[in-house]
């Protein structure tokens, strides 16, 4: 059991109420002085040590005093939160930033909400308090829900103190910043109507949760793109699941219990689901495509290396990234602006015809 002093410096800020800056700086692993200047956006703090200091601070929710706050905005620090960042997704916009970043003499620090709007606040009122340059957010749930209007008011008040707001997500251009979205719908139809239009006419799509905006957009995408080659609708399952490659397997592993009945492909609404969705068929015995097809959407950097290669649609990560770093590092314009990024379709092994 170690002594006091030990348990001390394991948890420094465990018997005090007030989290100090030397705190900070221990969890963070730099000096005092680096802390200071990291915190008051100083350039002269190499981008690693300034990005520690930013996520400890976080951690050990950490609160600039009052005579910090009254400073200058001078950070080139860019704050990304995101829902969650096991998503391959987005992991793939993070890379994409800190490398831009990087071009610019910029730093991008992450924090992950699991997509509570309570947490979302909170997160965004903390990370308020160390004034980096911008604040980018990969969440689009901000609705009228007393939550979620939380969020959008702690968003307004970042930038009415000289902050910069990017969102970047499918539903993000109704509200009043900068916005990067994915014509979810779109994208999805171009794969709809190539299943349709190679002889793929009994679907089943395996369509994530309701409340995810963007996956309701591509269900819908799936299904206009399906009847405009000439599917019929009652050929078309819709069957919720949860968002990760465990859903996808678990969903899957369902169906086939039940028995497929002749269906043509099973369409996931992402990567990681598809990724499950063929982990089930081979555990079950099912050829892909021989017996079924399977597809995806996202392109994730997995979907190259699975066999059979995943059929899928591409996203644009890398540039989404890059144009997220160039609105955040420039001035506010007058007006938002909104730019909308669409997939590709990219046909590879798993699907037939």
């Amino acid at each position: 059991m170690p002594d006091a002093a030990g348990e001390d410096a394991w948890m420094p800020h465990r018997a005090r109420d007030t989290v100090t800056l030397r705190d900070v700086a221990a969890e963070a692993g730099v000096s005092l002085a680096t802390a200071s200047r990291a915190l008051g956006g100083g350039r002269s703090v190499a981008p690693e040590n300034a990005r520690k200091v930013l996520e400890a601070a976080t951690r050990l929710r950490y609160t600039v005093d009052a005579s910090a706050r009254a400073m200058n905005r001078g950070s080139d620090a860019i704050a990304l939160i995101a829902d969650d960042l096991a998503t391959p997704a987005v992991a793939a916009v993070v890379a994409a930033m800190e490398r831009q970043a990087r071009t610019v003499d910029a730093f991008v620090t992450v924090s992950s909400t699991r997509g509570l709007p309570e947490l979302q606040a909170a997160t965004i009122r903390n990370l308020a308090g160390f004034r980096p340059r911008a604040l980018v957010l990969t969440s689009t749930r901000i609705s009228q829900d007393p939550a979620e209007t939380r969020v959008l008011d702690e968003l307004l008040a970042f930038e009415r103190n000289g902050g910069r707001v990017i969102l970047y997500g499918s539903g993000s251009v109704h509200l009043p910043f900068d916005a990067i979205a994915v014509d979810d719908r779109g994208s999805a139809r171009l794969m709809g109507e190539y299943l349709a239009r190679t002889g793929h006419r009994r679907v089943i799509i395996l369509a994530g949760t309701r409340e995810r905006a963007y996956a309701a957009a591509r269900t819908s995408g799936y299904v206009e793109g399906l009847l405009a080659a000439g599917a019929d609708v009652q050929d078309i399952r819709i069957v919720n699941c949860a968002v990760s490659r465990q859903g996808g397997f678990d969903a899957t592993a369902q169906l086939i219990r039940e028995g497929l009945g002749g269906t043509d492909v099973l369409v996931a609404i992402n990567d990681t689901v598809a990724i499950g969705v063929l982990s089930a068929c081979r555990a079950a015995g099912i050829d892909v495509p021989g017996q079924v097809s399977v597809t995806g959407f996202d392109d994730v950097p997995l979907a190259r290396d699975l066999t059979p290669r995943l059929t899928t649609v591409a996203l644009p990560f890398t540039e989404i990234g890059i144009r997220a770093i160039e609105m955040a590092m420039r001035e506010r314009p007058s007006e938002p602006v909104r730019e909308t990024f669409r997939g590709t379709l990219t046909v590879r092994g798993s699907t037939s015809g």
